[in-house]
């Protein structure tokens, strides 16, 4: 049984395609609900899909795409990304946080917003992210993921002027406990302004950085 109610008016309402989590959806339920986006005129996007599930939709569906390092699949076509320097910039703290990157990026590329990604670049070894603040300056959003204890956004907060979206990444050794020590340093930031989503919320982070770009000039 599908007793999904998909807000197919959310794109009018607010300006977002609906996502959809599948770690908790069957095969079945994912295949009807982007079959139900289809026959809307819709783009589908499904997050938190596994390897296997992911396969086994796409036998159904040919025309899904697996975005495997996001662990995302998408329905339709996503529309180009505008010329000119990408309006969005994602930092990882280390490549261990690149999943939450990639489904950061991909909802964004769903909305046709350009993406700069700056992976590796966490405080460990700072000169890694000193040396790349030529690089930002572009961006009018930064999203920093970041996982152990998490102190990347704080970091960046500190040193450039755009509003700075901090993603806690469940990544680290004993009490960085699944991401909470992240969360948590990132909640306490001495950094103003820095703003925090759920740990590895990279599709909750996408959309605080799309409300932000829709702000008036």
């Amino acid at each position: 049984m599908n007793d999904a109610r998909l807000d197919l008016k959310r794109r009018q309402r607010l300006g977002m395609v609906e996502a959809v989590w599948g770690e908790h959806k069957t095969v079945q339920q994912i295949t009807a609900i982007l079959e139900r986006f289809a026959a809307s005129g819709e783009l589908g996007l499904v997050t938190r899909v596994s390897d296997d599930k992911a396969d086994a939709v796409a036998q159904v569906l040919p025309a899904v795409v697996i975005h495997a390092e996001a662990r995302c699949l998408t329905y339709g076509d996503l529309p180009p990304a505008p010329a000119g320097p990408p309006a969005v910039a994602v930092l990882s703290g280390g490549s261990s946080d690149r999943t939450v990157v990639a489904e950061a990026a991909l909802a964004l590329r769903c909305h046709g917003i350009g993406v700069d990604l700056l992976m590796d670049v966490g405080v460990a070894g700072l000169h890694r992210l000193l040396d790349q603040l030529p690089r930002l300056e572009p961006a009018r959003v930064l999203i920093a993921c970041a996982g152990m204890e998490g102190a990347l956004p704080t970091v960046l907060a500190g040193l450039v002027p755009q509003p700075v979206i901090g993603v806690p990444v469940s990544v680290g050794y004993g009490v960085s406990q699944g991401g909470r020590a992240a969360l948590e340093g990132m909640l306490a930031s001495c950094a103003p302004g820095l703003a925090v989503v759920n740990i590895d919320n990279g599709y909750g982070a996408a959309m605080a950085a799309l409300r932000m770009l829709r702000l008036p000039a």
